[in-house]
């Protein structure tokens, strides 16, 4: 498997902060939902026609990728119809030029099942797949809103034809669902997954750093292992909606040491690994 971080995590750095950050830590890319105080990606200054054959070069010298593009189009959204394609075919084209296999779309750009019309999403969806044939890039889905509910997900990229982004907080906190059950019902449709931990405090979810919360993280990454998942891990931690999160620097680091030490541990008994997670992390549930 390979880490990454989304830059969702730290919107107040530079691109060449995000660069270095990810070099210095040893991760094998990153993910890009805005950069600084540019949402939109097409509109990076590093991203522009001019100088995106600097930026690849760079992130080449660097052993770098940027593992997908995180587009907000919401398919699922009436009045957002023809922004959301809009949007998602820039971000095809700019996947494109830049050697990005995947872009992000989703139903509703809420996490919990919110509605949506799941007949103008699969229209637009496939509108946008087969936009993207033959640029080497795949549009993925993400299980957020009415997909929190991964059977109907399932139904719907076999239709399509597509792929999934599985966020493992979102059909386990909004839709009850195991891991087992997430794993069993979209297999290999996944081909990214987002990694958040999190608790709910007075009916309200509260984000929290890798280990603090009750999401079955190691249990995902198991299961990901076990199924011979071997796409990118991304640490979506979204602190350009939530602010008052731990800063960026202390988590990156926190969640590559974690991750690691999960995706490598096999078979080893409760005792074996007990000194890293309770010195190292001791609010890791084993």
């Amino acid at each position: 498997m390979k880490l990454a971080f989304s830059t969702i995590g730290c919107p107040n750095w530079s691109y060449d902060e995000v660069v270095s950050t990810a070099s210095d830590l040893g991760y094998d890319g990153f993910e890009v939902r805005g950069i600084g105080g540019e949402i939109y990606a097409p509109d990076v200054k590093q991203f522009k026609p001019e100088n995106i054959e600097k930026t690849k070069e760079k992130l080449k010298s660097l052993g770098l990728g940027i593992t997908m593009l995180t587009s907000g189009a919401s398919l699922a959204v009436y009045s957002e119809k023809e922004k959301a394609v809009a949007e998602a075919k820039a971000y095809i084209d700019l996947a494109e030029s830049l050697g990005v296999p995947y872009i992000r779309v989703m139903c509703t750009n809420r996490p919990m099942p919110d509605g949506g019309d799941i007949q103008l999403c699969k229209r637009l969806y496939k509108e946008i797949l087969s936009y993207a044939s033959g640029k080497n890039v795949l549009p993925l889905i993400e299980t957020n809103g009415i997909f929190c509910d991964t059977k109907l997900l399932r139904d719907f990229v076999e239709e399509c034809d597509g792929g999934v982004l599985w966020d493992i907080n979102h059909p386990y906190r909004f839709n009850g669902e195991s891991i087992d059950t997430t794993l069993k019902n979209l297999g290999g449709r996944i081909c990214y997954v987002h990694i958040k931990d999190s608790v709910v405090q007075n009916g309200v979810t509260k984000y929290k750093m890798l280990g603090y919360g009750d999401i079955p993280v190691k249990d995902a990454l198991r299961g990901l292992k076990k199924a011979g998942y071997d796409g990118t891990v991304s640490l979506e931690w979204v602190k350009r909606w939530e602010p008052d999160l731990e800063e960026p620097g202390i988590v990156f680091s926190q969640f590559k040491k974690i991750s690691e030490t999960i995706i490598k541990i096999r078979n080893k008994s409760r005792a074996d690994r007990c000194d890293f997670f309770c010195v190292t992390q001791p609010a890791f549930r084993i």
